[in-house]
Order: C-alpha cells, then sequence, then structure tokens
C-alpha cells in the first residue's frame, strides 16, 4: 500500500507564501495537487510527470505556484506565491501508479493514491 504524507499548510495572511510537501513511499509515474474548500467540489492545482518533469497548472494558480518534484526523495512540493482568501482550502496530494497519462492530469480519477490533506487557509 503507497502512503502519501503532507505538510506545509497552515494560516498566511494574503500576499504570502506556502510551500507543501508530499513523500510518496513509492515511485509513481505523476503527482498532482488537488483542493476543496468548503461546500465546493474538489478542483485541480498543478501536476507533474516525473519522467520529463512536464508541469501542468490550473488556470486559477499560474503564474503563482509552481510544483516540482525531487526524485530522490520521492517527493512532490507545492510553492505558493502571492496567495489569497480564494485560496483557502484543504490540499490533497495524490499519485498516479498506472494507466496511461492523459491530457493535463486534472481529473482526479487519473490517480491511484491519495494523501490525507493539509489544511491551508489565507486571511484577509
Amino acid at each position: 500500500q503507497v502512503q502519501l504524507v503532507e505538510s506545509g499548510g497552515g494560516l498566511v495572511q494574503a500576499g504570502g507564501s506556502l510551500r507543501l510537501s508530499c513523500a510518496a513511499s513509492g515511485r509513481s509515474s505523476a503527482m498532482g495537487w488537488f483542493r476543496q474548500a468548503p461546500g465546493k467540489e474538489r478542483e485541480f492545482v498543478a501536476a507533474i510527470r516525473w519522467t520529463g518533469g512536464s508541469t501542468y497548472y490550473a488556470d486559477s494558480v499560474k503564474g503563482r505556484f509552481t510544483i516540482s518534484r525531487d526524485n530522490a526523495k520521492n517527493t512532490v512540493y507545492l510553492q505558493m506565491n502571492s496567495l489569497k482568501p480564494d485560496d483557502t482550502a484543504v490540499y490533497y496530494c495524490a499519485a498516479k501508479f498506472w494507466g496511461s497519462w492523459s491530457g493535463s492530469g486534472s481529473s482526479p480519477s487519473q490517480y491511484d493514491y491519495w494523501g490525507q490533506g493539509t489544511q491551508v487557509t489565507v486571511s484577509s
């Protein structure tokens, strides 16, 4: 069973920064970040493929968030800058181990394992 351990959430003022980390217990083919705000559906934030390092972003975070990986640690990061109150949500990392890659990795159904979530709160 693959485990994903997230860290780095917290409370920050608007305009501030946070970095989320997600350590996987195995090497996946791709990893992604999703978020879910109260009363809303889970939405795609960013994804990265381990081979080649291609990255994908939701329009709402382009230019503010950066996804990266550390191959040796099987860890993916989400650097979040210029945070806005609308970024407040529980952030989940996800890992894809099987099957082919499709599009931007924005569909939750593409991923095989999920982390427990970490809360990010941005105050105005």
